[in-house]
């Protein structure tokens, strides 16, 4: 992709035909780009983080303004580094 110009680019690592890039904007601590990182999942796992990212979200502004609703909020919200998926 392309890289804006606001953004630091910094090439971490090359060998072996592969090109670590990090796009931070001005950051010292950079991880692997993801398009780059190796992944080996399942398709079950796969299919179950895929259902968690979709469960992740915030409720409708619709269904907050609905009357004679009294949730105001999705109390199942994740974090993704503080609440675990338990797999």
């Amino acid at each position: 992709g392309v890289v804006p110009a606001t953004e630091a680019v910094a090439i971490l690592a090359q060998g072996s035909g592969l090109t670590i890039v990090c796009t931070h904007r001005f950051d010292r601590q950079c991880s692997l780009h993801p398009l780059v990182m190796g992944s080996v999942k399942t398709l079950t796992v796969k299919m179950h983080l895929a259902k968690k990212l979709k469960q992740n979200r915030p409720l409708p502004q619709w269904y907050r303004m609905k009357t004679g609703t009294k949730i105001r909020y999705n109390k199942f919200r994740r974090h993704w580094r503080r609440g675990k998926i338990g797999l």
